[in-house]
């Protein structure tokens, strides 16, 4: 999408929630910040089922710092 089209609903986002009342604004805030956190949260469970089949695949190997350096330089 656009950076213009993006710019121009989040501004009538931001006009709309103006409209809104104080205590509108911040139960809004609240939510939104709830939603975000589970979305994080789904975010995060999902990339631990990632790993963990990654691990369980055998993709995954653990070594030392030098190993780690080693693998950088090669």
């Amino acid at each position: 999408m656009p950076e213009s089209v993006q710019t121009s609903r989040l501004q009538s986002a931001l006009d709309t929630v103006e409209s809104l009342s104080l205590e509108e604004q911040n139960l809004l805030v609240d939510i939104l910040l709830k939603r975000l956190q589970r979305k994080r949260q789904k975010q995060l469970l999902q990339e631990i089922e990632e790993v963990r089949e990654e691990a369980y695949q055998g993709l995954i190997t653990f070594g030392s710092i030098e190993d780690f350096m080693k693998e950088l330089e090669a």
